[in-house]
């Protein structure tokens, strides 16, 4: 297990940290965000987004629970938020399996709500709002 923290001091820090989150994706593909709300898992994963080349719109999917974009790689990005759904018939029904996968990359905000679902290779990235205002994203990874 390995484990790797990011601060980000201000809005302005989120582009060089979601750099520095995607230089140590390595081979994964599944990401689980946890954090309160309010701590930025949607920020930082839209930044992350950016930085992969997704030039659409990126915005929480939390009405629609996925989002789908394509980096500038070709690779597919599927972003869930669970917050809202409200049994996990919900996710089965949706085609879960389908995603997680797929081989796309999947960042998970709320995954706490369907933890059992979650492939054991899912890296764990929590996002913890500091007393002076910035984030720190620590990813843990099961390699």
């Amino acid at each position: 297990m390995s484990e790797h923290t990011i601060t980000i001091e201000s809005l302005q820090g989120y582009a060089a940290a979601a750099r520095d989150f995607i230089k140590q994706m390595g081979d994964n593909r599944i990401f689980a965000f946890y954090g309160s709300m309010g701590s930025g898992k949607t920020t930082f994963i839209k930044s992350v987004c950016e930085e992969m080349g997704v030039e659409e719109a990126i915005n929480s999917p939390t009405f629609a629970i996925v989002n789908e974009y394509e980096s500038r790689d070709g690779d597919i990005i599927y972003h869930f938020d669970f917050y809202r759904i409200k049994s996990i018939a919900e996710v089965y029904n949706m085609g879960y399996e389908e995603y997680l996968y797929s081989n796309a990359y999947c960042f998970i905000e709320w995954p706490e709500l369907i933890e059992e679902l979650l492939p054991e290779e899912a890296v764990k990235v929590e996002i913890t709002e500091m007393a002076d205002g910035s984030r720190q994203i620590k990813t843990i990874n099961n390699d």
